[in-house]
């Protein structure tokens, strides 16, 4: 369930402002990102159109926003190296994001869409290799959860020396491995993609239920290995136990070996965008985790200089307008409106 989709389209909707913006404020240097929208050739051969007829057919919308994800990531490719997120986002969701970014520049839009999409993807691209950095070179474990289109796996070099195991619905893994497997025949034009991550396993299984864990050492996960967990965009998605319960479980294996764990939490005012589909939230995930079992917990807000990347120069966009609020203040005394924020937090814990 790798989703964060719909709530960058809701947050962007009910907060954009607009005004005079360059380029040069929240997005590339020059226009020409987006000048054109160039679809990868393989989406129209045979296999390939079929496969994504099913996802529209068959996924529910929440399955169907890892593709808007991965959509999100083609759309800014200029900052956000995924060769293969065209392919996995298919014709309908490219062009519709497509759309999007192109309606945002004429309205000069502070905020293009995408953009918190392309700071969220950078800053777990950057913390999961130091985090990497932090095991001094020995093997490690990358987990997934809600793994979506995620492409992590082919694309960044310093899973070189890790087991990267995706976790989510049979459904979604299945289709996503048939895209990628068809993409590298020796004809297509991705034939030279290879895996980046020592090895990748992909385990079918749906976080919500008590077997996940079971399901993953199964599948060769080893709870004695140093592990770094990336949950991205899928807390919210879960029900308050549910969620509890995903943290706890990593949370345990603290006490068993280093365990890093990457994620991003909405606030209580977040979630109100829509009560049925988000459910899960916490104003002060900083605070949460200790008592869970982390050590050492740290927090971003999209536009910190952890969580910007060149993206965010805009003093007057929403991000940096609710950086400089105490996060205790949850209606903006400029506008009245609710203070909504995405909250990126890194956790970490080792054997006592």
């Amino acid at each position: 369930m790798h989703y964060l989709f719909h709530f960058l389209l809701l947050i962007l909707r009910n907060f954009l402002q607009l005004g005079d913006m360059s380029d040069k404020e929240n997005g590339p240097p020059e226009g020409s990102a987006w000048a054109e929208l160039k679809l990868p050739d393989l989406l129209f051969t045979d296999t390939i159109r079929e496969l994504h007829a099913a996802i529209g057919k068959e996924w529910d919308s929440l399955q169907q926003s890892a593709c808007q994800t991965a959509a999100g990531r083609a759309m800014w490719k200029h900052v956000v190296h995924d060769p293969v997120a065209g392919l996995l986002a298919g014709e309908t969701h490219l062009k519709s994001f497509y759309d999007k970014i192109n309606k945002d520049r004429l309205n000069n839009a502070r905020e293009i869409s995408g953009v918190i999409l392309a700071v969220r993807t950078l800053w777990f691209d950057s913390k999961l290799e130091a985090a990497l950095s932090s095991f001094n070179g020995g093997e490690a474990q990358v987990v997934l959860l809600g793994a979506g289109m995620d492409a992590r796996a082919y694309r960044l070099s310093c899973l070189k020396e890790s087991d990267v195991f995706e976790v989510d619905f049979p459904e979604v893994l299945q289709i996503k491995t048939s895209l990628l497997q068809a993409a590298m025949e020796p004809t297509n034009e991705y034939q030279h993609l290879r895996m980046t991550a020592k090895s990748l396993t992909r385990v079918a299984a749906d976080i919500r239920e008590h077997d996940w864990v079971e399901k993953l050492q199964k599948s060769g996960f080893l709870r004695e290995k140093n592990t770094v967990w990336v949950l991205e965009g899928i807390l919210y998605y879960l029900s308050h136990s549910q969620a509890m319960q995903v943290l706890k479980m990593i949370a345990d294996n603290c006490g068993v070996t280093h365990t890093v764990l990457l994620a991003d939490f909405m606030n209580k005012s977040s979630t109100m965008l829509s009560t049925s589909t988000f459910h899960f939230y916490s104003d002060w995930p900083d605070h949460l985790l200790p008592t869970l079992g982390f050590s050492d917990v740290k927090l971003s807000q999209i536009g910190d200089p952890d969580a910007n990347f060149g993206l965010m120069h805009d003093p007057l966009n929403m991000f940096n307008k609710l950086r400089s609020l105490p996060r205790s203040v949850q209606t903006h005394p400029d506008d009245g409106t609710p203070c909504r924020r995405l909250y990126l937090v890194q956790a970490s814990g080792s054997p006592r």
